[in-house]
């Protein structure tokens, strides 16, 4: 038996989140272990990176699992396409990679990277993976108030009520809108974990400062406030992916 990373990504909009949940069908964990069950002949549980939301995309995901496949690296190519062909078109398997045995696809990784998108234009062909926005916004001052989040720890103001989070104590690291396309904007997120509903709840907040009906003194005291009922709306999950994951190299077998 032996422990291994599994890097893919995930077009969130059908499913119900990552996650195996009592009374709620189609999760990406759900749909991968019982393709990889099937190709292993083994029972295959797997321990993701994180819990996306329904709806959350995720560019780079990694998820854990155990397996007594002896060629799962020596045929990493031969595996990964076969895995690819069992999954719907909304699931990629990227790369299979050993790692040591006590690793730990979520308690492991050090820093979790969210992009947002938000777009001025209509388009369709980016639609379904962007939030539609009317009227101007003041990034400038948008960024004044995302730089205070490096200033603080607790984000209770800003997680799901009645979350199973046994802390909301994070570490901010980046925090930043920048254009990224014609009439497109992206907010970066990086920490070192995240609260349920979090980057979401961040950004609705952000958008008010951004249409200047909620002052850089407002945003912080409703950090401090530590009370979710005086932050903005999340916004749609259609538009949140989770970007990149890194870990310590010692996890990894070489």
């Amino acid at each position: 038996m032996a422990r291994f990373f599994l890097t893919l990504s995930y077009n969130g909009a059908d499913f119900n989140g990552w996650q195996i949940q009592d009374n709620t069908p189609n999760t990406v964990e759900q749909v991968l272990e019982e393709k990889m069950s099937m190709l292993l002949k083994e029972k295959i549980d797997l321990i993701g990176c994180g819990r996306t939301d329904a709806g959350v995309n995720a560019k780079n995901f990694v998820a854990h699992f155990d397996s007594h496949c002896p060629d799962l690296i020596s045929k990493q190519s031969h595996w990964v396409y076969k895995i690819n062909t069992l999954l719907p078109a909304t699931i990629a398997v990227h790369s299979i990679r050993r790692v040591n045995d006590g690793a730990h696809a979520r308690f492991d990784a050090s820093e979790r990277v969210y992009y947002y998108y938000l777009s001025f234009k209509k388009d369709p062909f980016r639609d379904r993976f962007t939030t539609y926005v009317y009227g101007d916004l003041d990034f400038e001052l948008m960024n004044k108030a995302a730089a205070i989040l490096l200033k603080h720890e607790d984000f209770t103001s800003f997680s799901k009520v009645n979350s199973q989070s046994k802390t909301n104590f994070c570490r901010v690291t980046k925090a930043l809108w920048q254009k990224s396309g014609d009439g497109e904007w992206r907010f970066t997120i990086c920490a070192d974990r995240f609260l349920r509903g979090m980057v979401r709840a961040i950004v609705g907040t952000l958008m008010m400062v951004g249409k200047n009906k909620m002052s850089l003194d407002d945003f912080n005291k409703i950090i401090l406030a530590k009370d979710r009922r005086l932050a903005g709306t999340n916004v749609s999950p259609k538009a949140l992916f989770l970007s990149g994951i890194r870990y310590p190299k010692e996890v990894f077998v070489e």
